[in-house]
């Protein structure tokens, strides 16, 4: 795989396929040398004509940008299979991850958005909640940490669960 073919065009933000490559390397690589690794999942939507509908390729980007500039610069951004972002969070236990949700959501939550906007975001840890991507996934998606509404058409609230 070229290393053009592992970026979008214009940032650091992963092609699913290459997102899936490189976490299944990062967690052989904490497998061996045994480090935490945790897997956020952020997945962005918007309420239009009462339905709820994926957010745009224009505002995930935008959100990955937010994202981007929270996070360490080792740390891997990209799209998952299911149109979702996802961030691993290298090196780092379940409670030092929760401490960057916490900032990248408060930076979402203060960014203008020019329509309402829903983030759901969940987290899963290796090895504390699971031992392989597939299972690591899994549970990211089924772990809400947070979810959040805002937007310039709608009162910004998060709620923790």
């Amino acid at each position: 795989m070229a290393s053009s073919a592992f970026y979008e065009e214009g940032g650091r933000l992963l092609t699913p396929g290459a997102f899936e490559f490189v976490l299944d390397s990062e967690l052989k690589r904490a497998v061996r040398s045994q480090n935490f690794l945790t897997l956020v999942t952020v997945e962005a939507s918007r309420e239009w004509e009462g339905m709820v509908v994926t957010a745009d390729e224009g505002t995930l980007h935008e959100v990955a940008e937010i994202i981007g500039r929270e996070v360490r610069d080792t740390d891997l951004l990209g799209h998952t299979a299911t149109g979702a972002l996802a961030l691993v969070l290298l090196d780092a236990d379940f409670e030092h991850s929760t401490r960057v949700i916490d900032r990248v959501v408060s930076r979402i939550e203060n960014y203008e958005f020019p329509t309402a906007l829903r983030i759901a975001v969940g987290a899963a840890c290796y090895p504390t909640h699971a031992v392989d991507a597939d299972s690591l996934k899994r549970q990211a998606m089924s772990r809400p940490i947070v979810n959040w509404r805002g937007g310039s058409h709608t009162s910004s609230s998060a709620e923790k669960n």
